[in-house]
């Protein structure tokens, strides 16, 4: 057994109390080296459900960098200014009209945001996502105060990201508002058209709120392949990996993901433009989501992970620390 093999097995025969792994993807070169599903526990709507190369799960935060990945096909058309103030209706006349798309893509907005997955009597995520926050996320978050100047003050938030979505979604729709329906049609379309079918993402499935936006902080369901591939694009500074090598992001939207604008004290890890980096692996870019979801990109070892499962915040670090074992046996 190679020792790459061996940290495999290790990562899903951890114990219970670390989490559990359910899909680990790991190419090279752009061909995969390394591959394992694990089983979907049983909860009160279904049985244990044994997982494949199809099996299709959610992307928690990860679908964020996908939103980076739509507003750079927009700036590759010239139909938005990341640097010109965000058009969001409602700000309009306020000292909220300062905020850019950029920051918004930094999480500099300055706007007010609890980002909590736990206390939902503090959290606006819950609210937003899950209570009373209304029909579009995107106006949830837009409502907030303003805490602190544009720019100064870097506050993660998937608010920011929903605000974003529903900018993309303004765009590609022919204006805000408008029926929920048709609003969501005209974004799944781009979506797929645009950015899955090129990269060759078949499996995937992007969720929209009530007001017909992206859910673009959260709701991505698609294999463990086809979360790869999304990182493959990224690795290829947005060209695809289909033989034709279409340019779908504009050259240079991989440095401008990676560029690190920030620190998390409390992750350890840096951010970027709704893209992380991991300070031990040079050069890296990563897609994080709730529970212990990663698309990490090593560029220097040619190296794709994708982690797909369920680990509980306070055993984070073990996971992390397996995969970048993983990462460091292929660099």
């Amino acid at each position: 057994m190679s020792q790459l093999e061996q940290l495999v097995d290790e990562l899903f025969d951890r114990p219970d109390a670390e989490g559990h792994s359910l899909a680990l993807v790991i190419q090279q070169g752009g061909s995969i080296v390394a591959e394992r599903y694990g089983t979907q526990p049983a909860n009160d709507f279904q049985p244990a459900v044994e997982l494949d190369a199809g099996s299709t799960l959610i992307s928690w935060s990860m679908a964020k960098s996908i939103t980076h990945a739509a507003v750079g096909i927009l700036v590759a058309d010239a139909s938005i200014d990341v640097d010109a103030p965000a058009p969001v209706v409602e700000w309009k006349g306020t000292p909220k009209e300062a905020i850019t798309t950029l920051q918004l893509l930094e999480m500099r907005s300055g706007l007010h945001f609890i980002e909590d997955y736990v206390d939902g009597t503090t959290s606006n995520c819950i609210e937003m996502l899950f209570g009373d926050g209304g029909p579009s996320h995107a106006a949830y978050a837009a409502g907030q105060p303003l805490d602190h100047e544009p720019g100064t003050v870097w506050n993660y938030s998937s608010g920011t990201t929903n605000i974003v979505s529903r900018i993309i979604g303004d765009i590609v729709s022919g204006g805000p508002g408008g029926d929920p329906g048709d609003r969501a049609a005209a974004m799944g379309s781009f979506l797929s058209e645009r950015l899955f079918k090129p990269v060759g993402m078949a499996t995937v499935e992007a969720k929209f709120d009530g007001a017909g936006d992206f859910v673009g902080s959260s709701y991505v369901y698609a294999s463990a392949r086809d979360f790869a591939r999304f990182g493959e694009l990224y690795r290829h500074d947005g060209v695809t990996d289909l033989g034709n090598g279409a340019q779908i992001l504009p050259s240079g939207w991989t440095a401008h993901a990676a560029l690190q604008v920030a620190m998390d004290d409390e992750s350890g890890f840096g951010y970027g433009r709704h893209w992380w980096s991991w300070p031990d692996i040079p050069g890296s870019y990563s897609c994080h989501g709730y529970e212990g979801q990663f698309i990490v990109v090593a560029p220097e070892s040619e190296v794709v992970l994708v982690h797909l499962g369920k680990t509980d915040i306070s055993v984070a670090p073990e996971l992390r620390a397996r995969l970048g074992a993983l990462l460091q046996q292929l660099s």
